[in-house]
């Protein structure tokens, strides 16, 4: 046995555990970096997914806005429509502001198919009582590009009868629930009539409170003629600016927010409004105690001021309104 073999002293061990915490520590510092990094990255993505879709939704129905299929002019227009609808309570149906601002057209007033208001309370129009102040609303009504040929006695391929329709040639037609059986137009075809509402809602899961863009969409079902639906998750506003003609040149002179829009402006809605901007403010699901929001976001004339613990991503789009200022067109 080996009398000078001898072991650690204490001063090797002390030395020796010193630096293995050192390393220790470099080695957690670099993997909680990377951590929050890759939460950070993921939160981020989240966002810019959650917004992109919002404003995907939103701008291809703006896109498609005032779209009547075979008729040679715009609904808002002097066509010869005919409502073959059952009779039904207005509080079934979202009624904006001016005197014909409902789901169909009405006998008096303009035909409002494009409308926005800003948010100043929970009930801002009698379908919602949920609203989120200081977002805004935005309805839409068109009939979707995809027409169903009715056969030679008027009757349909297999409408859906949960849907409204708009059975019409280049003169004229009728709008008319699936339930019925199908009015009859002469050379005609059956375009799915539709009317959109989006708007934004603060949900309560748990201990959290969760900002969700609702959709409704026009439904022949149940008590209420519009069904309303989560769209998704973490939508915290919605704005939108009117891009308005005032000289008749078809060039956008100004963009203004829904509040400023006057009478004048939604009731020559498809001569005077030639393009949309739109805005959207995405926000976490859930804070992180770590970061401290203080950024001011400016969608248009609105600033939105933040103190808090959410993460937020702004997204912005100009839609160019393509059916605006068309007099006649062929139905596609």
């Amino acid at each position: 046995m080996n009398k000078n073999q001898q072991g650690f002293s204490l001063l090797e061990i002390i030395l020796s555990v010193s630096v293995g915490l050192m390393l220790f520590a470099g080695i957690m510092s670099v993997f909680i970096g990377m951590r929050t990094t890759t939460q950070v990255t993921n939160s981020l993505g989240v966002l810019q997914e959650n917004g992109r879709f919002a404003l995907s939704v939103i701008t291809e129905d703006l896109m498609r806005q005032n779209f009547w299929g075979d008729l040679a002019s715009p609904l808002n227009s002097s066509n010869s429509i005919a409502n073959n609808l059952p009779a039904m309570p207005a509080t079934t149906d979202c009624n904006g502001d001016g005197l014909n601002n409902s789901s169909f057209p009405q006998g008096l007033g303009h035909f409002r198919t494009l409308w926005g208001k800003t948010v100043e309370s929970k009930n801002p129009i009698n379908c919602i009582d949920d609203a989120r102040v200081g977002s805004d609303i935005l309805q839409l009504k068109r009939v979707l590009a995809d027409p169903l040929t009715p056969l030679s006695d008027g009757s349909p391929d297999n409408p859906d009868n949960n849907s409204y329709w708009l059975n019409s040639n280049m003169g004229s037609g009728i709008i008319f629930p699936g339930t019925i059986a199908t009015p009859f137009v002469n050379n005609s075809q059956l375009w799915q009539y539709q009317h959109h509402v989006y708007y934004v809602r603060d949900e309560t899961q748990g201990d959290i409170t969760v900002p969700v863009l609702m959709q409704g969409t026009l439904r022949n079902s149940g008590a209420s003629l519009m069904n309303f639906q989560p769209l998704i998750e973490g939508i915290e506003v919605i704005r939108f600016m009117y891009g308005v003609d005032t000289d008749s040149d078809r060039v956008v002179n100004a963009y203004i927010s829904a509040s400023q829009m006057t009478e004048d402006y939604w009731n020559s809605t498809n001569a005077t409004i030639l393009a949309v901007k739109i805005y959207i403010l995405a926000r976490d699901i859930l804070p992180d105690k770590k970061y401290q929001n203080t950024k001011n976001y400016f969608m248009g004339d609105l600033q939105v001021v933040n103190n808090d613990n959410y993460r937020r991503l702004l997204l912005m789009s100009t839609v160019t309104l393509h059916n605006s200022g068309v007099e006649t067109w062929s139905g596609i």
